[in-house]
């Protein structure tokens, strides 16, 4: 009987511990799924207000409307200042922070290229131009501004990113009257002849712009020098070059400008009828 007594509270001990450890496991399995949620919970709710500030920061237009905000007979008068280099020098000269005049004149350019390469001997094969074109001259305009910009912040310029660009984007305007002109007109001599005038007019204005917001006649050489060479070598390499380059690498993409394959016709020989009456015999013989 005692031996019974003892069993029965061996077993009623044994079942209170079970019931003590699976509350103690259930706790700790709630306070985990718990703090689980509220993670997940903060997680999500800060991938909210970034992704909302993400969208409300680019689909806000007001961000981008001062540079696009312009009129078009102040365009058209910035254009025309583009080609006639400034005086003044002593005070310096203002720049138009606004993007929409040289970003048209990008996009004229890239037209200009695609029908400079319809009017020349160049083979188009399977493709368009419009990437290469593209990539030419925003790679120029970008490529070129951001150099520019930090060059001028080493030589200590008095311009913003938004004015370079603005000026170099202008500049292209002298790019688009000489290209158009001699695609269309193919002679050497007048190419030369619009280089010097309309592309060197261009190219004067932008450096007397950067020379007067420049100090220091060092600064003003490296600065100014870098540009010009850049400017007028650009407009080199759109007549001369740019074609032969396509072709080129279009040539590289898609093999070898060959001719399509054709069938010829063979002439076959006539056999004579004792080889015929020969094999035939040979033939039969072994049959």
């Amino acid at each position: 009987q005692q031996q019974q007594e003892e069993e029965e509270e061996e077993a009623e001990g044994e079942a209170g511990a079970g019931e003590e450890e699976d509350g103690e496991f259930l706790g700790m399995k709630g306070l985990r799924g718990q703090l689980g949620r509220q993670v997940a919970d903060q997680m999500w709710q800060v991938g909210k207000r970034q992704a909302s500030r993400a969208f409300s920061l680019y689909a806000n237009i007001d961000i981008l409307r001062p540079y696009f905000d312009v009129e078009p007979v102040q365009v058209r008068a910035r254009l025309l200042e583009s080609m006639i280099p400034v005086k003044m020098i002593n005070f310096p000269q203002k720049i138009a922070g606004e993007l929409y005049g040289p970003l048209m004149l990008v996009f004229t350019l890239v037209a200009i290229l695609l029908h400079g390469m319809k009017t020349s001997d160049t083979i188009i094969r399977e493709g368009t131009l419009m990437g290469t074109a593209i990539g030419t001259c925003f790679g120029y305009w970008l490529g070129v501004s951001s150099f520019m910009y930090f060059l001028a912040y080493l030589c200590n310029a008095q311009i913003t990113m938004v004015q370079m660009l603005s000026l170099l984007g202008y500049g292209l305007f002298g790019h688009c009257i000489t290209l158009f002109v001699t695609y269309n007109i193919h002679f050497h001599s007048l190419f030369y002849i619009f280089w010097l005038v309309v592309g060197g007019l261009s190219t004067l204005r932008m450096v007397a712009v950067l020379v007067s917001r420049t100090v220091g006649h060092t600064q003003r050489l490296i600065l100014c020098g870098t540009l010009a060479a850049l400017h007028m070598l650009f407009l080199l390499y759109l007549h001369f070059a740019y074609h032969k380059v396509v072709e080129g690498i279009l040539d590289t993409l898609e093999g070898p400008n060959m001719p399509p394959f054709q069938r010829v016709a063979r002439d076959i020989p006539v056999v004579s009828n004792a080889v015929l009456n020969t094999t035939a015999k040979a033939i039969a013989l072994t049959l």
